[in-house]
């Protein structure tokens, strides 16, 4: 007969191999975090830079089926619960797209332009809208 701890590695092994360890305690922490958010505390507003780094997050997330982390991020965030048009996203951002590349999220697209493009294509940054404060001029999409 196995002992409890022989019981438990197995367990727990079985629970690895099948992908359901991480997924639990995803799970775990995504309730945690929902259990402990302080909800009387308001958010600041999100500014048009972080509603559109948090969109090409969330469709990140979408595409790697990291779901939980995906709920504690749109928790956490205050970013709507309904994702951005992906066109819209697209032309806020100045990339043109084809068919292929229209199947893997845009942040793969953006890493592997500036991957490809060495050093004939520097890109100088410049300092973004304080993260507080949303921009009015331009419009969010409903």
């Amino acid at each position: 007969m196995a002992t409890v701890a022989e019981l438990k590695c197995a367990l727990k092994e079985a629970l690895e191999r099948r992908g359901a360890l991480g997924a639990l305690r995803a799970r775990l922490r995504a309730e945690v975090f929902t259990a402990l958010d302080d909800q009387s505390e308001p958010r600041p507003p999100l500014s048009h830079e972080n509603l559109l780094i948090n969109e090409l997050i969330r469709e990140y997330l979408e595409f790697n089926k990291y779901r939980y982390t995906l709920s504690v991020l749109t928790a956490e965030s205050g970013q709507p619960e309904v994702p951005l048009d992906r066109q819209f996203l697209a032309s806020q951002l100045n990339v043109v797209e084809d068919p292929t590349s229209r199947t893997v999220p845009l942040l793969y697209g953006l890493v592997s332009h500036f991957l490809s493009s060495g050093d004939e294509r520097k890109l100088y940054l410049r300092t973004a809208s304080t993260p507080l404060s949303p921009d009015p001029s331009k419009p969010l999409p409903h």
